[in-house]
């Protein structure tokens, strides 16, 4: 994926290289050998996987660069599911996610022989969104939410109204947006809102979150949903729709994500390594635990939320316990 269709990395990774130098760089971040200097690694790191995690761990590799010249760091983006497919069959090290793993995922891993350690890396809020000028929605209840976004649920061919939603909204038709069925996010969201009941078929679907920002930028009608990182960085071109689930209207922020107040719409972000990998690649294991030593920058600098240090600090000893 080519680096200008993501949102300003360059300025992201800019500053995760700051934060790093500031820190001390490479003797304190990745290993170190008998004289206490960084221990020069080389080698391969292959991640895929979810594309709201992408810019979290696409910084970290672009940041590890200034650490490791020699190890090549590869970050995909095939969905949360796609991601798994490979990571299952052991053809990646690291797989982003932005749900847990499915049991028939696990499945697959174990007949494969992949063991592997979760990881969770920031918080999210899966934000729903629609045009900037767009000024009738002022909230939407999760049971609207649904109503919309559920087959069949309004009418037998999915073309939903915003009419038909609130009798005072425009007597026009909603273009729909969601993350395609490979995607973590349509997971979390068939979960939480849909309760497993199909898709409008009318929705436009992509992996790509940018896609998704484009369309919804472009159409009046439009309403779509995707991770709260990709909603702060184009705020410019898109309104973030407050969420009532029963206690008032609740906007996405850093506070009520991380406070769980946005409902039921916030969730983790999570990492998973193979156990393996970690143990036989010196440069996956120094990958790992850089990423988690600056997990909290990282995630907020891309626009999540981080989470408590010491979540950081305890997984940290994890994957040391694995070595």
């Amino acid at each position: 994926m080519k680096k200008n269709k993501w949102f300003a990395l360059a300025g992201v990774t800019s500053a995760v290289l700051a934060f790093t130098t500031a820190c001390g760089g490479g003797a304190e971040q990745g290993g170190e050998n008998a004289e206490g200097n960084a221990e020069k690694l080389s080698g391969n790191v292959v991640v895929d996987g979810s594309s709201t995690v992408y810019p979290i761990v696409e910084a970290a590799a672009e940041a590890y660069a200034g650490e490791q010249p020699d190890v090549k760091v590869s970050v995909g983006l095939s969905g949360t599911g796609g991601g798994f497919e490979k990571f299952t069959k052991g053809e990646t090290d690291f797989s982003n996610a932005s749900r847990p793993i499915k049991d028939t995922e696990k499945q697959a891993a174990e007949q494969n022989g992949i063991e592997f350690e979760e990881l969770q890396i920031a918080f999210d809020g899966l934000s729903v969104l629609v045009n900037k000028d767009n000024d009738w929605v002022d909230y939407l209840t999760v049971d609207e939410l649904k109503k919309i976004f559920t087959s069949g649920a309004v009418n037998g061919d999915d073309k939903v109204k915003w009419s038909d939603i609130r009798p005072e909204w425009p007597n026009e038709e909603i273009k729909l947006f969601s993350p395609g069925h490979d995607s973590g996010t349509f997971d979390y969201f068939d979960e939480v809102i849909l309760d497993g009941q199909p898709l409008n078929k009318t929705a436009q679907l992509s992996e790509d979150d940018n896609v998704l920002v484009q369309g919804i930028a472009g159409d009046k009608n439009a309403l779509g949903y995707f991770g709260f990182a990709y909603y702060v960085e184009n705020k410019d071109k898109l309104r973030a729709v407050p969420i009532d689930n029963g206690n008032g209207p609740v906007e996405p922020t850093h506070e009520t994500i991380q406070s769980g107040e946005y409902a039921p719409l916030s969730r983790p972000l999570f990492t998973y390594v193979n156990t393996k990998a970690l143990k036989e690649k010196a440069q996956v294991y120094d990958f790992a635990k850089f990423l988690l030593e600056n997990g909290a920058e990282f995630a907020e600098e891309v626009g999540y939320v981080a989470l408590p240090q010491e979540k950081y600090d305890e997984q940290l000893k994890k994957i040391e316990g694995l070595k």
